[in-house]
Protein backbone atom coordinates (compact mmCIF):
# COMPACT_ATOMS: atom_id res chain seq x y z
CA UNK A 1 0.00 0.00 0.00
CA UNK A 2 0.79 3.47 -0.19
CA UNK A 3 1.22 4.16 3.63
CA UNK A 4 3.86 1.15 4.09
CA UNK A 5 5.99 2.80 0.85
CA UNK A 6 5.65 6.22 2.76
CA UNK A 7 7.08 4.56 6.08
CA UNK A 8 9.80 2.69 3.98
CA UNK A 9 10.95 5.96 2.48
CA UNK A 10 10.80 7.53 5.55
CA UNK A 11 12.99 5.09 7.36
CA UNK A 12 15.56 4.67 4.32
CA UNK A 13 16.25 8.45 4.13
CA UNK A 14 16.19 8.38 7.95
CA UNK A 15 19.51 5.91 8.18
CA UNK A 16 21.00 6.97 5.11
CA UNK A 17 20.97 10.49 6.97
CA UNK A 18 22.58 8.70 9.91
CA UNK A 19 25.04 6.55 8.34
CA UNK A 20 26.11 10.28 6.33
CA UNK A 21 26.31 11.78 9.75
CA UNK A 22 28.32 9.65 11.40
CA UNK A 23 30.84 8.74 8.47
CA UNK A 24 31.48 12.45 8.25
CA UNK A 25 32.06 12.64 11.91
CA UNK A 26 34.58 9.93 11.55
CA UNK A 27 35.98 11.17 9.22
CA UNK A 28 36.99 14.61 10.58
CA UNK A 29 37.70 12.97 13.83
CA UNK A 30 41.04 11.04 12.27
CA UNK A 31 42.09 13.82 10.04
CA UNK A 32 45.53 13.29 9.70
CA UNK A 33 48.33 14.51 7.57
CA UNK A 34 52.11 14.48 6.89
CA UNK A 35 51.83 17.86 7.82
CA UNK A 36 50.07 17.28 11.22
CA UNK A 37 53.30 15.12 12.22
CA UNK A 38 55.37 18.08 11.98
CA UNK A 39 56.11 19.37 15.69
CA UNK A 40 54.00 22.52 15.89
CA UNK A 41 51.67 22.38 13.22
CA UNK A 42 47.78 21.44 14.48
CA UNK A 43 45.23 20.24 12.92
CA UNK A 44 43.72 23.79 11.89
CA UNK A 45 46.85 25.27 10.32
CA UNK A 46 47.67 22.06 8.27
CA UNK A 47 44.13 22.23 7.14
CA UNK A 48 44.31 26.04 6.36
CA UNK A 49 47.48 25.32 4.24
CA UNK A 50 46.09 22.47 2.16
CA UNK A 51 42.89 24.36 1.60
CA UNK A 52 44.78 27.12 0.32
CA UNK A 53 47.98 24.95 -1.59
CA UNK A 54 45.08 21.81 -2.73
CA UNK A 55 47.97 18.98 -1.61
CA UNK A 56 50.40 18.83 0.44
CA UNK A 57 53.11 18.60 -2.51
CA UNK A 58 52.17 21.95 -3.28
CA UNK A 59 53.31 22.69 0.38
CA UNK A 60 56.62 21.03 -0.22
CA UNK A 61 57.16 23.27 -3.42
CA UNK A 62 56.10 26.76 -1.85
CA UNK A 63 58.45 29.54 -0.96
CA UNK A 64 58.76 30.62 3.03
CA UNK A 65 56.99 33.97 1.54
CA UNK A 66 54.00 31.82 0.13
CA UNK A 67 53.92 30.16 3.33
CA UNK A 68 54.05 32.94 5.91
CA UNK A 69 51.28 34.94 4.37
CA UNK A 70 49.81 31.83 4.78
CA UNK A 71 50.10 30.48 8.33
CA UNK A 72 52.17 33.21 9.92
CA UNK A 73 55.87 33.16 10.60
CA UNK A 74 56.47 30.50 13.14
CA UNK A 75 53.81 27.81 11.33
CA UNK A 76 55.74 28.47 8.38
CA UNK A 77 59.25 28.26 9.44
CA UNK A 78 58.79 25.46 10.69
CA UNK A 79 56.50 23.51 7.50
CA UNK A 80 59.72 25.27 5.24
CA UNK A 81 62.31 23.65 7.27
CA UNK A 82 60.38 20.46 7.48
CA UNK A 83 60.49 19.71 3.47
CA UNK A 84 63.97 21.38 3.12
CA UNK A 85 66.11 20.45 5.90
CA UNK A 86 69.23 22.19 4.07
CA UNK A 87 68.40 25.41 4.52
CA UNK A 88 67.30 24.95 8.14
CA UNK A 89 67.55 27.80 9.97
CA UNK A 90 66.64 29.93 7.21
CA UNK A 91 65.00 33.83 8.89
CA UNK A 92 63.18 36.44 6.91
CA UNK A 93 62.81 39.65 7.93
CA UNK A 94 59.19 40.45 8.25
CA UNK A 95 59.58 43.87 7.96
CA UNK A 96 60.47 44.35 4.95
CA UNK A 97 57.57 42.11 3.50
Amino acid sequence: SSGLKLLQRLRDEAHRFAITFHRDKRSKRTFRSELTDIDGVGKKSAQKLLVKFGSVKQIEEATLEELTTEAGATIANKVYNYFHPTHEGIHIDYDEL
